[in-house]
């Protein structure tokens, strides 16, 4: 290497990493997006004595007012997250945006050598996570997905029972989102635009739409410009718990069906939806159904000795009965559960400062929010599809492998490369 290339990339290593923290040294914060789940996340992180606010960025100014106000003053006001993130004392952001606006701040955060708790999923695509992970480990960046499942001791407890082989051979797993959404969140036609939003910025990358209440703030996850429905919302928090149990990165081959049958409202995303997912030696079937039932989330792992029931209030172990030979001995057992999100901030602000892998680190989250997008790519090509984890495509279907990147509206660009 030439001494000048030498330099110049010593210089980029040298900028990538965080100063030392002390054991008692504050974090100063940065918000990015401070609506409902950004502030539910600013005041998590806002309690941690060892956390500083430095800043709040959002377009839209009651959201903004909203996360100042809770900084006590603290924090200084943006509406573009890239002059945010040239501000020098910040060590560290969250991106809580919607799913579309998650990818910019991050990568971008990550060049600018802060590092980063980004809402789950990860990224709307699976070539937007890709430049995410490079980004994250190119710029030695600390990049915690808000999966905050992965931080709670009674996941972690379940997941070393299926691990040790308890339950016996797992074969198959259940994973549900059942809530009763009808007659659904109204259409809207014609809704009058709030005169402080920035409709234009709200919108980013993704392609121009006309303004409709409906697809702002949370229901943005009943659109396919902005989200993926139950998949990505609930489903991006259970089927990573199934990853991480089953220790694997992905399926080999999913099926996906459904629609939006019973809602009757402006949303796309499916109401009614089954995914199956074949690994290769179980099965998961992923199921929504938003049209009947009172809400329900959690999973079941079968296993040929015992079931493991699993929820984030707790989880339960039952035994099995053979119909064959002598019953499993199996030890019944149950393990309540507690708020999760404050155990996950502090992993990710404990590796802020010690420079490890956090728990929910951002390869892990790609990982997921493929398994979720490969779900609804099937449900929409209404077919099923084979899966090359390690090279991240659709076998032989040039259509489905189209679906895993999307053109950004200018003047928005995803870096071909990091």
């Amino acid at each position: 290497m030439q001494r000048r290339e030498f330099l110049k990339a010593a210089a980029v290593s040298a900028a990538s990493y965080s100063r030392i923290f002390g054991a008692t040294e504050r974090i100063t914060i940065g918000l990015i997006g401070a609506g409902r789940r950004g502030i539910y996340n600013w005041d998590r992180f806002l309690q941690q004595p060892d956390v500083a606010p430095g800043a709040v960025c959002d377009i839209y100014p009651p959201h903004l007012d909203a996360g100042l106000t809770k900084a006590g003053g603290q924090a200084k006001g943006y509406k573009d997250f890239r002059k945010l993130l040239e501000q020098k004392d910040l060590d560290a952001v969250i991106v809580a945006t919607p799913d579309h606006w998650h990818a910019l701040p991050t990568i971008e955060a990550c060049q600018a050598g802060k590092d980063v708790y980004v809402e789950k999923p990860l990224a709307l695509t699976v070539r937007e996570g890709q430049i995410m992970v490079k980004a994250a480990r190119k710029y030695n960046r600390v990049v915690q997905v808000g999966s905050q499942q992965r931080s709670a001791a009674h996941y972690a407890r379940a997941v070393e029972i299926i691990r040790e082989g308890k339950l016996g051979k797992v074969c198959h797993i259940g994973v549900s989102c059942i809530r009763n959404s009808m007659p659904g969140f109204g259409k809207f036609a014609g809704s009058t635009k709030p005169t402080e939003l920035d409709w234009d910025k709200w919108l980013g990358p993704a392609p121009y739409k006309p303004y409709n209440r409906l697809r702002s703030f949370y229901h943005f996850r009943w659109f396919w410009d902005y989200s993926g429905g139950q998949t990505t919302n609930f489903g991006a928090h259970d089927l990573d718990i199934v990853r991480w149990a089953m220790d694997v990165k992905g399926p080999i081959s999913v099926a996906g069906f459904g629609g939006r049958f019973a809602v009757n409202d402006g949303g796309e995303t499916p109401d009614v939806q089954e995914i199956i997912y074949k690994f290769p030696d179980f099965v998961v079937n992923w199921s929504v159904r938003e049209m009947n039932g009172m809400n329900k989330n959690g999973f079941d792992f079968h296993g040929t000795n015992a079931n493991l029931t699993i929820s984030r209030s707790g989880f339960r172990v039952t035994a099995e009965k053979w119909e064959q030979g002598e019953r499993p001995a199996v030890e019944e057992l149950s393990e309540p559960g507690k708020d999760q999100t404050l155990d996950h901030v502090r992993n990710f602000l404990d590796c802020v400062k010690s420079r490890k892998r956090p728990n929910a680190d951002v390869e892990e989250g790609h990982l997921t929010a493929v398994t979720c997008h490969l779900g609804n790519i099937a449900t929409l090509l209404e077919r099923s599809l084979r899966w090359d984890s390690e090279r991240e495509q659709v076998i032989g279907d040039t259509e489905a492998n189209q679906w895993l990147s999307r053109r950004y509206r200018e003047p928005w660009k995803l870096p071909d490369e990091i």
